[in-house]
């Protein structure tokens, strides 16, 4: 395939200025993509099994140790929005070594730690060069996949967005059943070496660069507004408990009022085409709609990750490996359906997926509701499973219509508004899900019932508050229709990838 693009090193050659070079293999370069993106994502919910062991070990709280998750959450909402210039500014390659070795090198640092401290530091690192990973496999991929294609090329990054997550607790639990926690991070960093060694090899600038401005205004009021939010939202998690360490108040109004400033710079900037996230992707109906929908879904994937193994060991008594392999048939099922749902979208759009995906998801956490002290494994594991094969069937359709409406000048700002908002959505989940089960069980505490019961009585209620928010948004999923083609989607080559 000859694929039309400017070279990387030259970053003063306008974007639609572009000169024909020889044929480049793309197909190697979004295997391992996708590869590396899925070893990456794969690290936002591995802790969630060993949270209980890790309580006991460095003498932690529940809600203390939740920011093992939400804390790699919370820097993945700081950097993704960066990822928009990141990937305008700089050549493909550069940026995937840059993210690799990032993730490579927080890896090193939590196999390392001593303690708590080191440990979310290593989290934090690790963070950092996940986000960028899935915006540059997204951008990628719209780059080089024509749009009668990129339902079953969605249907495979879903794997990675939405499997690996999935999976994690898996992965986890096998490694605790026999092994030291920190082994859940030097079993990942000969993957991560790997990585940038094949990336040495196969990674090609198969993308466009152009000149773009970095504004150093707009990355604090982002960091600020998405930071300043996550942490009020965990923070209540941690009040909950007994513990906050600042009025929860301060860091949510902080928040809220720093995102009002960043969505008003932006506006600004985009006048000039120098926004740091360019909110014009909201233009798109499809996209407004799906973004939405997106983060109900991840909310409620997330905030079941984080709920599921806490309830299956401290209420079931269940062990870190049984809770593991009870969590691997829904990820498997997720992981097989994704490639038939994007070829499904291709052929009929989203909307008969959509539908019936949400009212599935939505009656699986109605399911979840009956969970509590005498629940057995099997129904545990038939409405998890449930769960995943409903949102399985929404993640695919959502992402394509999204992406798929926008002109290719925003590709990288659509992914990386896609990724922040995903992982905003899983970062409130987190928080939401944990809160009301402290609150729950606080609640039920103090009606003189024993601990497991108040345990059980709390997992009630978050799953019954995402039980109502996944049903609320049903209604949302009958407005999503199939994209209109984009202005500027046809510049691409009308051709898939060489493999």
């Amino acid at each position: 395939m000859t694929l039309e693009k400017q070279h990387p090193e030259t970053d003063s050659v306008p974007l639609n200025t572009a000169v024909v070079t020889p044929a480049v293999r793309t197909g190697p370069v979004i295997a391992l993509l996708v590869a590396s993106a899925f070893v990456v994502i794969l690290n936002e919910t591995i802790m969630g099994v060993a949270l209980p062991r890790l309580m006991d070990d460095l003498q932690i709280t529940a809600a203390t140790a939740q920011w093992l998750t939400t804390g790699f959450l919370l820097t993945m909402t700081i950097v993704i929005p960066l990822t928009g210039y990141l990937l305008a500014r700089f050549p493909l390659r550069r940026v995937f070594f840059t993210a690799m070795t990032l993730f490579a090198l927080g890896t090193l640092i939590a196999a390392l730690a001593p303690g708590f401290g080191m440990l979310l530091t290593g989290r934090v690192v690790q963070a950092s060069g996940t986000a960028i990973m899935m915006p540059l496999l997204m951008t990628t991929v719209l780059n080089v996949v024509p749009a009668s294609h990129r339902g079953r090329m969605m249907g495979v990054i879903s794997i990675v967005i939405a499997v690996a997550p999935a999976i994690g607790p898996t992965v986890s639990g096998l490694i605790l059943s026999v092994l030291d926690w920190r082994w859940m991070f030097w079993l990942v960093l000969p993957i991560a070496i790997l990585a940038l060694a094949l990336g040495a090899i196969w990674v090609r600038n198969v993308t466009e660069t152009r000149p773009a401005r970095f504004d150093v205004l707009s990355v604090v009021l982002s960091a600020l507004g998405f930071g300043g939010l996550i942490f009020g939202l965990s923070s209540i998690g941690e009040s909950a408990a007994g513990y906050a360490p600042v009025p929860v108040g301060i860091p949510l109004a902080l928040g809220a009022v720093s995102l009002v400033g960043f969505v008003l710079r932006q506006l600004h900037l985009q006048k000039s085409d120098a926004a740091l996230l360019d909110l014009r992707v909201f233009t798109s109906r499809s996209f407004a709609l799906a973004i939405v929908l997106v983060v109900v879904v991840m909310a409620a994937l997330f905030g079941s990750l984080i709920l599921l193994p806490i309830y299956l060991q401290q209420v079931l008594g269940l062990d870190t490996l049984t809770v593991g392999l009870m969590l691997l048939p829904g990820g498997v099922l997720m992981g097989l359906i994704a490639p038939l749902v994007g070829s499904l979208f291709d052929r009929f759009g989203p909307t008969p997926l959509v539908i019936p995906g949400m009212i599935v998801a939505a009656g699986a956490l109605w399911g979840m509701t009956t969970f509590g002290t005498g629940t057995t494994i099997p129904w545990v594991i038939a409405i998890h499973m449930t769960l995943n094969l409903g949102l399985g069937c929404v993640f695919t359709p959502l992402l394509t219509s999204a992406l798929g409406s926008l002109p290719a000048k925003l590709y990288s700002h659509g992914s990386a508004t896609v990724g922040t908002m995903q992982q905003v959505a899983g970062a409130a989940g987190t928080a939401l899900f944990v809160t009301l089960m402290s609150l729950g069980a606080a609640s039920a505490l103090e009606t003189g019932v024993d601990p497991v019961s108040a345990t059980a009585s709390g997992v009630h209620t978050a799953f019954l508050t995402g039980a109502i928010i996944a049903s609320v948004a049903i209604v949302l999923a009958l407005f999503v229709r199939r994209p209109a083609p984009a202005e500027g989607a046809g510049t691409r080559p009308a051709s898939m990838p060489a493999h």
